[in-house]
């Protein structure tokens, strides 16, 4: 049925279950996946009083973006190798990463977004916010929730 499934992940812990899990879902379907992670854009500086000023210039906080995404994909990848599942690895920067999400599921046809959630609920929920629920409000491709 999903032949090419999106695995976003940030290298947390609860996002590396899922990374195993979504391998061996794709396993037993015989499909393949890619795996994806969402940069951060630079952080805009905030001035006037009180203000946190972060000395880390664009260049090399984008530098140091794209490694972490390397590192990360590099292990969700070597996860699905070691299962035999065919993995591609995919990585934008965005402020909003739900879109970068949606886009990348998008770029690469898959027919499935496999994704985490923290399963918040009530206020935590409100005020925290959850790129699944935006993945799931905003995308026309299937989402499969993992918890």
């Amino acid at each position: 049925m999903f032949k090419n499934i999106l695995v976003p992940t940030d290298g947390s812990d609860l996002s590396n279950g899922t990374v195993r899990r979504a391998v061996s879902f794709a396993q037993e379907a015989g499909a393949q996946v890619v795996f994806f992670y969402a940069q951060p854009d630079f952080p805009m500086p905030i001035y006037g009083e009180g203000a946190l000023i972060d000395p880390t210039p664009p260049e090399q906080f984008a530098e140091a973006s794209s490694k972490e995404a390397d590192a990360i994909l590099k292990q969700a990848r070597a996860i699905a190798e070691d299962a035999g599942v065919t993995a591609l690895t995919d990585t934008a920067v965005n402020e909003l990463p739900y879109e970068a999400i949606i886009e990348a599921a998008n770029r690469h046809a898959c027919d499935l977004i496999f994704m985490a959630s923290h399963g918040r609920r009530g206020l935590a929920s409100l005020l925290l916010g959850s790129e699944t629920q935006k993945v799931l409000t905003h995308s026309t491709i299937p989402v499969l929730v993992y918890r």
